[in-house]
């Protein structure tokens, strides 16, 4: 199953936008909201939870071939 993912976006008062990512482990939080801070304008700061010091496990099927996975 695959794990769950979002993306928080706050506005404040003086129109500062924040983003925050839950689901993603690593730098690949980053890689999502690319485009995002884009099209916002210029990042002033950047905050890392927990998770992106952790590493992102990737689980593949792979076909042998002959019609089976293994």
């Amino acid at each position: 199953m695959a794990t769950r993912r979002e993306i928080e976006f706050t506005i404040d008062d003086n129109g500062e936008v924040s983003i925050k990512v839950v689901g993603l482990k690593g730098p690949e939080c980053e890689r999502l909201t690319r485009e995002i801070e884009l099209a916002l304008g210029v990042v002033s700061t950047r905050q890392h939870t927990s998770e992106y010091y952790q590493e992102s496990v990737v689980t593949e099927k792979v076909a042998t071939g002959d019609g089976s996975e293994g």
